[in-house]
């Protein structure tokens, strides 16, 4: 009893007792979670529609809202989410409960939209200019209307139910973050191209994260790295994404200009667009453009229609240019446009033109409408295309172009299906390694009370490891493990040698002096692996820098604060 009182009331065993602690508060180990986490939310999607957010990026695990039922029927996994939501009709209602709030979210349909060859006439919205007097002063003011116009005749078909929008997994039960090779998503390594700055790097970095929260993607890292030529680098790391989802919206610079003629009236970005209209009510396909139509090849195409609001700026940039353009009347005589059209492209590429009205000339016009296409073999792919390039469109208005040209150097798809094996395998054969080194430190020293604290100290490193990355947001990916692995490996080394040293049968009587002459060793040993891991970790791109900085971290804990208190338990164990 004395010697234990000994051991709890030495300040590095207290230390270590407490960084544990602060370790264990990070984590949150809650292993009997149950339920599906919202990983992220589609915007315009049902579930969008009935109040469900999309999580905050990189929040932790364990603050990411958590779906527990389903009209009261418990969702315990990922397997109970599938099964319910597989059989849901349009227009039902179901009721969503999580650990925040109850949402119902009402099914929408899947249509099916057929243009035919004939016309008929319906009442639209349409957007017009009138002159009202504002504070005393005679201002152009956009109002919506209701009219009837002929238009295209469509049949519209249900042919299913459209998904709810929530992308989920499984509920988390610690705070650690699992990277992409063990959680699954796209890793994308961009090169930046031409001439640029480092303040154009920052700025880019910025850009894209804000494209990838505006387009509804979570769990997003986008972060500087460089290889040992010193060329930069920028590595996107998305979970649960798709390549397609995202290898376009950020490889693309998105640099949009519209123009009148030759002159740019605006651009994207927050300076010129003040907001972008993604509701149903104001952008989708445009059915007053014929909706989707079947070429002569036989290829399905569909228009795709919103609503922008422009700054005062960007506005009286377009009344400039619009100011000396001629009237030309529409054939028949029904209504009149200028004689220069709204030219919008995108990286350069000319991706529409938008007839002016005749009522516009030489007004500061605040709300237009963009409109533009996209194409597919068949009607339902023409639909997701469109709608996938409208969505991509109004991100970039929404954000801005980026300030540097990006070229992709390598992308890869992990699965996490995969991940979850490796998880598996690598606990395993930890689990062995741990076995073994008990067994073999048994063997040299024929002492349990040198091999039970060797294995409780060794277990300590790793919780103090982990609680690290759930403190600080690092994901624990194959690079992790594998820096992991290293600090364990090197810290039996320096626990056999903390051992060796205190049980010498030497002169040396003070047991200070052999712990210290063991400490000097370690330490030695530490500066030598520290001074190859410096490199990685500042010059290192992906893998290596994950795996630099693990190392790191889990040698530091070890030297500073898990093997001192192991020799302090030794020295009190030992010690006749």
């Amino acid at each position: 009893m004395s010697k234990i009182k000994k051991i709890f009331t030495s300040w590095r065993v207290i230390m270590l007792i407490l960084f544990l602690v602060f370790a264990v508060v990070s984590i949150r180990p809650e292993f009997w979670n149950e339920g599906v986490s919202v990983r992220s939310v589609i915007p315009h999607s049902a579930a969008s529609d009935a109040g469900m957010a999309n999580p905050k990026a990189n929040s932790a695990p364990l603050n990411k809202e958590t779906i527990t039922a389903i009209d009261n029927q418990p969702i315990t996994s990922l397997a109970d989410y599938y099964a319910y939501t597989a059989g849901l009709k349009a227009n039902q209602t179901v009721y969503i409960k999580t650990n925040k709030q109850i949402y119902p979210i009402v099914v929408k349909e899947l249509k099916e939209i057929t243009v035919l060859n004939e016309t008929e006439w319906k009442e639209v919205e349409e957007i017009i200019t009138t002159n009202e007097t504002v504070n005393g002063t005679v201002q152009a003011v956009n109002k919506t209307i209701k009219t009837t116009k002929e238009v295209p005749k469509t049949i519209e078909k249900v042919i299913g139910v459209e998904e709810l929008g929530i992308k989920v997994s499984e509920a988390a039960t610690t705070n650690i973050r699992k990277g992409l090779d063990l959680e699954g998503g796209t890793r994308v390594l961009l090169k930046p191209a031409g001439q640029y700055t480092l303040e154009d790097i920052d700025t880019t970095l910025e850009s894209l994260k804000q494209r990838l929260n505006t387009y509804g993607l979570g769990d997003i890292s986008v972060r500087k790295a460089s290889d040992l030529g010193g060329n930069d680098f920028i590595l996107v790391e998305v979970a649960g994404a798709t390549e397609e989802e995202v290898k376009d919206l950020i490889s693309k610079q998105g640099k949009f200009e519209a123009k009148v003629g030759e002159k740019t009236v605006f651009v994207g970005g927050q300076n010129d667009v003040s907001y972008v209209c993604r509701s149903a009510k104001c952008s989708g396909i445009d059915m007053q453009q014929g909706g989707c139509y079947q070429s002569a090849s036989s290829q399905w195409g569909c228009n795709f229609f919103f609503t922008i609001s422009l700054s005062g700026s960007a506005a009286q940039k377009q009344a400039e240019a619009t100011s000396k353009l001629e009237v030309v009347a529409k054939e028949g005589g029904q209504g009149a446009y200028l004689s220069k059209t709204l030219d919008l492209y995108l990286d350069d590429k000319l991706m529409d033109s938008l007839q002016i009205g005749a009522e516009l000339k030489g007004r500061a016009t605040t709300d237009i409408q963009i409109s533009g296409s996209s194409q597919g073999i068949t009607q339902q792919e023409a639909v997701y295309n469109t709608l996938a390039s409208m969505k991509n469109l109004q991100t970039i208005l929404l954000t801005g172009s980026l300030p540097i040209k990006l070229e992709v150097v390598k992308i890869e798809t992990l699965s996490p299906l995969l991940g979850k094996e490796m998880l598996f395998n690598a606990l395993w054969v930890g689990a062995l390694a741990l076995l073994a080194v008990a067994l073999i430190v048994y063997l040299r020293y024929r002492k349990p009370i040198v091999v039970v604290p060797m294995v409780l100290i060794l277990a300590s490193e790793v919780i103090l490891l982990l609680g690290f990355a759930a403190l600080t947001g690092w994901n624990l990916d194959l690079a992790a493990i594998a820096g992991i692995i290293i600090a364990i490996g090197t810290g039996v080394d320096h626990l056999v040698i903390i051992t060796d040293e205190t049980v010498k049968q030497q002169a040396i009587i003070d047991w200070k002096e052999k712990i210290k002459r063991a400490m000097f060793i370690i330490t030695g040993a530490y500066l030598t692996v520290l001074s190859g891991m410096l490199p990685l970790w500042f010059i290192g791109a992906g893998t290596l820098k994950g795996f630099a900085f693990t190392t790191i971290a889990g040698l530091s804990f070890g030297v500073l604060i898990a093997r001192p208190a192991y020799a302090a338990i030794i020295e009190v164990l030992l010690k006749e």
